[in-house]
């Protein structure tokens, strides 16, 4: 078997908080072919990679002998490692880093691939959390990772309409649609009785001050938009103590993760304490929100993926794992769809998935950004 080209990946944008060329040492352009191979056959197989099974698969024209030495020095420069004495060779993660940034092909999905998420995804176009959810299923079974999803922020969105609806008892059903098919539900009790035609009224006067600005900016600028209005009913009282709760994010339900048992098929997740480990990283919601979040903050962020490995998460919880996400838009509002797993994983697909299905969301959104790979 001949040795795959090497990627022409130097034109692709970067993400700056990823190990830059400079913090690693230079390589040779043996050391970087042995490097991919040996990355791409410790994926394939996820055993160490011995110099006589590269010379043996890979027509690269080297001997054992010349293949063995490149790897030594590979791991004199911290690229490659060993599990024990005498073993064949595994990346580390720098190694990992510098083929997601260098070597690794060009990530694309076959056309029918492509055709599966487009139709699998046609029917949910209204239905963003069964979107997303399903989204997440899709990119699981595709890839044997976690499939991660992050509904966007509400605050950010442009309230389209407030609808307000009376329900059994002294309660109150207010209604916020937001640009990009988000909906926001909240219940607040309410005593008063109110007629059809004043609570009506007052609803299309709240329209008029509130509707085109994001919930962020009702929720800081509320008093002054509304506090002329003639409302002897008592309901913009409420709105305006309300108000935080109202415009703010749901302290739950942002968060969609799907196919965990997939990652079962993974050989890292073998054994027991391993498998805890990991379910319980899941189960803290808060740092996966805010890891999500931090990946696609910068300002070009949107279009992009981006890929963390191990330690380059920033956090010791993530050390063993690799995230791929990429941004997908929801008319105003932004979230982060992407794959979580080892840090063995298969990087070209993952990406390509994780694109591909970003740009599946934003097409079925309405927006025909294509995306690009920032790594």
């Amino acid at each position: 078997m001949s040795a795959p080209p090497r990627s022409a990946s130097s034109d692709r944008s970067r993400d700056t908080r990823s190990v830059q060329q400079t913090d690693r040492p230079p390589l040779t352009e043996r050391e970087r072919r042995i490097l991919q191979l040996v990355v791409q056959h410790f994926i394939d197989t996820a055993g160490p990679v011995g110099s006589r099974s590269l010379a043996r698969q890979f027509d690269i024209g080297l001997s054992p002998a010349s293949i063995r030495n490149t790897m030594a020095d590979l791991e004199d420069m911290g690229y490659l490692d060993h599990p024990y004495t005498s073993a064949g060779r595994m990346p580390t993660q720098m190694g990992y880093r510098t083929f997601v940034d260098e070597l690794m092909q060009a990530p694309k999905l076959s056309d029918a691939e492509r055709q599966v998420l487009k139709m699998q995804l046609a029917q949910l176009v209204s239905d963003t959390d069964e979107m997303l959810r399903e989204s997440t299923k899709l990119l699981s079974k595709l890839s044997n990772l976690l499939g991660v999803a992050l509904s966007p922020r509400l605050s950010t969105g442009v309230l389209e309409r407030l609808d307000i609806v009376p329900l059994t008892g002294p309660r109150l059903l207010f209604v916020l649609n937001v640009s990009g098919g988000l909906v926001k539900t909240i219940v607040l009790d309410f005593e008063a009785d109110v007629d059809r035609s004043d609570l009506d009224r007052i609803v299309s006067m709240l329209n008029e001050r509130l509707a085109g600005l994001t919930l962020a900016e009702i929720r800081d600028t509320h008093e002054e938009r509304v506090r002329d209005l003639d409302d002897s009913t008592g309901i913009v009282d409420l709105m305006q103590a309300e108000a935080t709760p109202l415009f703010s994010e749901p302290q739950q339900g942002r968060l969609q993760l799907g196919g965990a048992r997939n990652l079962l098929n993974q050989p890292e997740f073998q054994e027991t304490d391993d498998i805890r480990h990991f379910f319980e990283l899941l189960e803290d919601e808060a740092l996966l929100i805010d890891l999500l979040e931090n990946l696609c903050t910068t300002p070009d962020a949107a279009g992009n993926t981006y890929v963390r490995i191990g330690s380059g998460n920033d956090d010791d919880e993530m050390a063993s794992y690799s995230i791929v996400v990429s941004p997908y838009r929801m008319g105003s509002t932004v979230g982060t769809l992407g794959l979580m797993g080892p840090t063995r994983m298969n990087y070209p697909r993952a990406v390509a998935l994780v694109q591909t299905m970003a740009d599946v969301l934003n097409r079925s959104n309405g927006d025909d950004s294509s995306g690009d790979t920032a790594l």
